[in-house]
């Protein structure tokens, strides 16, 4: 395991990181790594649905190449979460909550007791396939596991404060996408009701102590994210680096286009 998330936010710096989907691929990982300036990555297993072993090889990638990783699913069942965490993944997300109750079930899935209920077992990569011995494994799961919440509705958005306030939950992070569609302004991630959740998850993680982070719709959007607090950008892409790349190679070539 790694507390790579934590000791990243520890520091005044805003992380970069960038997400995966569809092209689960060591040279993804690489490329990404090889570029440098990146500190991390999320997996997107809710719209991309890859498999364990798919993590399994994701993480492993990952750390070859010094970088952090969170799974970011939906949330239908403890053992997908245990699954992830399992196969190496730093950090999980929870998409699509509706409530406080829903991010503390959430919350308990992913810790062991006495915070949670996460069913035991050590032949994951998070045990070093049983190389650790059982009190220390769960120990060091409980503090090293990376929580992040995702506030993209309008259940989640009516109970910011709480969310923010549960033991465990390490980061809330906005759906910009989503939560324009929730407030009846599907594709303007800018219309003033989206800033103003941003403006109350913001208060909501200075109160409680907690970072928030988020998809920026350009330069100029993640700019005033990060005056508002936000300490962790997604910048990024599999699919959009490969579609900006091919629109780059367009570009330079000109005429032959």
């Amino acid at each position: 395991m790694s507390r790579i998330f934590h000791e990243l936010l520890a520091t005044d710096r805003v992380l970069r990181v960038f997400s995966v989907s569809r092209i689960v691929h060591p040279v993804v990982f690489d490329l990404f790594g090889m570029a440098e300036g990146f500190d991390g990555l999320w997996l997107d297993q809710e719209h991309g649905g890859m498999t364990v072993p798919q993590v399994q090889a994701a993480a492993a990638c990952a750390r070859a190449n010094g970088l952090g990783t969170i799974v970011r699913m939906a949330p239908t069942g403890y053992w997908q979460a245990t699954q992830n965490l399992e196969a190496g993944a730093d950090g999980l997300m929870a998409a699509r909550l509706d409530s406080a109750a829903e991010a503390e079930e959430f919350v308990r899935w992913c810790k062991f007791a006495p915070r949670g209920d996460r069913g035991l077992n050590s032949s994951g990569f998070d045990a070093r396939y049983t190389f650790t011995p059982l009190p220390q494994f769960t120990a060091e799961a409980n503090d090293e596991n990376f929580v992040a919440i995702q506030i993209e509705t309008l259940g989640a958005m009516a109970e910011i404060d709480e969310i923010a306030a549960i033991d465990g939950v390490d980061m809330l992070f906005l759906g910009p996408a989503d939560m324009s569609q929730a407030l009846g302004h599907i594709g303007q991630p800018n219309h003033d009701s989206v800033w103003d959740v941003i403006d109350r998850i913001s208060a909501a993680c200075r109160k409680h102590g907690k970072t928030w982070g988020t998809v920026p719709a350009g330069p100029d959007y993640a700019v005033r994210c990060v005056e508002k607090g936000c300490r962790m950008l997604t910048l990024a892409n599999e699919t959009l680096a490969v579609r900006r790349g091919i629109e780059a190679l367009q570009e330079w070539y000109g005429d032959f286009f």
